[in-house]
């Protein structure tokens, strides 16, 4: 696979199992729309660590784990040596053979460039295969982009270029979908507050792995400067208690290939 040409977070895999496991926990009923019967061929795209996918094999049918973070991918090699992960780019990957489904759990707000990564969902499903995922929607975590914009452009940064991100609206996404030869069959937008660990420095550990596009060409000054004034504009709405909650909208959809 094609490595992107833009600048792309380093994933610490053991950070993101420590103190980050919500991702795929939450991502566990989504496995109900999913719905995977023995025998048949499924892709999770975006596997992360590799408990999904373990999950999905439990079903009794044939998977693999595709991840463009290579750091993901090896450790979700060791966490389940049984089964096949691959690194690959959402916007590029090839099978080897159709799929039955394409299941993807908090990883599609990473690829801005939603209509290769949905071609090539397309390509790899049989006529009749589905695609089931889940990512940020339209006002995911837009508390917490608000305060990095603003305080990254106090400090004279153009914030908004640096946004990894992409969160669509359900009008946005299915029309893609719809432009490319789907069928959309469900389409939910909902709010899910998640409520971190670590207690105090929740939010700053949620920074340094998920919003480090923000922050990783900054000086150690400036980043000792943002990740502060980024705590005192959040601390009113979503701390409480000794708890930093993330406000988190999500999009989950489920479509058939026509």
């Amino acid at each position: 696979m094609n490595n992107l040409s833009i600048p792309t977070p380093y994933w610490d895999a053991s950070l993101y199992e420590d103190k980050h496991a919500f991702v795929w926990q939450y991502g566990e009923d989504l496995l109900q729309l999913l719905n995977p019967k023995p025998g048949e061929s499924i892709l999770d795209l975006g596997c992360g660590t590799g408990q999904l996918t373990e999950k999905i094999a439990l079903t009794g049918a044939k998977v693999i784990g595709i991840d463009y973070a290579p750091e993901m991918i090896e450790k979700a090699r060791q966490n389940y040596p049984d089964l096949r992960f691959d690194v690959a780019d959402a916007r590029e990957f090839q099978v080897d053979q159709l799929l039955d489904a394409v299941f993807s759990n908090a990883a599609l707000h990473w690829v801005k460039e939603a209509d290769a990564a949905i071609a090539s969902i397309h390509q790899a499903l049989k006529t009749g295969g589905r695609f089931v995922a889940e990512f940020g929607g339209k006002g995911n975590v837009q508390a917490i982009v608000q305060a990095l914009y603003s305080a990254l452009e106090a400090i004279n940064i153009n914030a908004p270029a640096l946004n990894p991100w992409y969160f669509p609206s359900i009008g946005e996404y299915a029309t893609l979908l719809e432009q490319q030869g789907f069928d959309v069959i469900y389409a939910n937008l909902f709010t899910r507050p998640t409520t971190l660990a670590d207690g105090e420095v929740g939010i700053a550990n949620w920074i340094e792995m998920f919003a480090s596009n923000f922050i990783g060409g900054l000086s150690v000054e400036q980043q000792k400067q943002i990740i502060p004034a980024v705590e005192e504009q959040l601390k009113p709405t979503l701390y409480e208690r000794g708890s930093w909650t993330v406000d988190y909208r999500r999009i989950r959809i489920v479509a058939i290939k026509v």
